[in-house]
């Protein structure tokens, strides 16, 4: 039987009920048109994941690759240190001595008899030691820094200086005048490989990035090293382009790329690119440019000037030197280190038998403290980071 109109209006009326119900779910709309827009706030994109380094085997892994001292930012101490009381550490090369100054009092209280001439205090890859480097003594003598008692010294020859490799796997003793470069126990000290070197001097050094490769200087014939850590062998040798050059401390860049390298009788710092180790560029600092130290930032690098007595403020960013701090009166700043909150800069005063504490916000000299003679590579301790490299405190 044919449907009449009446028929079918029920039927018409009920489809358009389920076309506007579909429309209002979104589900026949027309997806350019507004009401068909998602009103839901944008999802955030996923944050980009940071390349992982591949790092020298067994080295504990890179915090942040853009910034080798992420591990150094204020007060940031491993549970190893935390109990242990700050001190500053100050070996006197002609008293055969080891100065502990308190850092609240700016007081020494107490002097550690060592071997023949201490030149630096170095902390162990763990954290637990402080090795003295009784150079002329052929030792290495021991201290706890939880009770800064001394233990008994350990045969090691020539130990001008000590690192650590990145794994903690073997110390690197700088045997300057036996021309070598020993790669020795980290734990017994016990002699692994010893490598000969043609330059004159090795004495300071810092590690890449990935801990793959470091980088010596050479004091006596001017020239640098490019090792390689874990086949511990020298990969090149280049000799700086100055007359004469002399140089000293050696530290590595924040984003890794770059070292520089103090020159005490250039009077200033050489950049090197470490991984293609081409020619290096030259920042003149100030005379007797010796020992560098980053700030708890990784924004700025102190540049102790022992010709002259001053500081010079490098900042990464800038590529350029901005400050110059003058000690009053004068003196030799010479190795040092910062304070576990950042705010002092300690440098032992090698040729005027002192120490001074340097305030970094302003440069200003807030102690000079009277120690034994020749005062050389001196430790503040404990330090931020989650493991050393040795020489006064190149923490990662």
């Amino acid at each position: 039987m044919p449907t009449t109109k009446a028929a079918r209006l029920p039927a018409a009326l009920a489809a358009l009920a389920a076309l506007a119900l579909l429309s209002a779910c979104g589900g026949g709309s027309d997806p350019g048109t507004p009401a068909a827009r998602s009103t839901a706030p944008a999802q955030p994109q996923a944050k980009k994941a940071e390349p992982v380094v591949d790092v020298l085997p067994g080295m504990p892994p890179v915090l942040d690759p853009h910034d080798v001292y992420a591990a150094d930012r204020p007060g940031n101490l491993s549970p190893a240190v935390k109990d242990f009381p700050t001190r500053i550490y100050v070996p006197n090369t002609n008293s055969d001595t080891v100065s502990v100054i308190d850092p609240k009092t700016y007081r020494v209280t107490e002097t550690i008899r060592v071997g023949r001439q201490p030149q630096h205090v170095v902390p162990s890859w763990d954290l637990k030691t402080l090795w003295v480097n009784n150079d002329l003594g052929n030792s290495l003598t021991p201290i706890d820094p939880r009770t800064g008692r001394a233990g008994q010294p350990v045969a090691v020859h020539d130990p001008y200086n000590l690192y650590f490799t990145p794994n903690g796997r073997y110390a690197i003793v700088m045997a300057s005048n036996d021309r070598q470069l020993v790669f020795r126990d980290a734990h017994t000290m016990q002699t692994v490989k010893a490598v000969p070197v043609t330059c004159y001097g090795v004495n300071h050094a810092d590690f890449s990035l990935d801990g793959r490769y470091f980088i010596v200087s050479c004091e006596f014939s001017g020239e640098v090293l490019k090792v390689d850590t874990e086949k511990m062998e020298v990969l090149r040798q280049e000799k700086l382009p100055f007359h004469g050059a002399m140089p000293q401390d050696v530290k590595v860049s924040p984003d890794g790329k770059l070292f520089y390298i103090a020159d005490m009788m250039a009077d200033g710092l050489w950049i090197l690119d470490g991984d293609r180790f081409t020619k290096p560029t030259f920042l003149a600092t100030g005379k007797g440019a010796h020992g560098l130290y980053v700030s708890r930032d990784s924004r700025e690098m102190y540049v102790s000037n022992r010709g002259e007595g001053t500081i010079s403020v490098f900042d990464f960013a800038q590529n350029r030197l901005t400050k110059k701090w003058r000690l009053p009166g004068g003196g030799s700043p010479d190795m040092g280190g910062v304070s576990a909150d950042g705010k002092i800069l300690w440098l032992s005063g090698r040729y005027n038998s002192e120490v001074y504490a340097i305030d970094t916000r302003t440069g200003t000299e807030l102690a000079r403290i009277h120690v034994g003679s020749g005062p050389h590579g001196l430790a503040v301790y404990p330090q931020p980071g989650r493991y050393s490299l040795g020489h006064t405190g190149i923490f990662r």
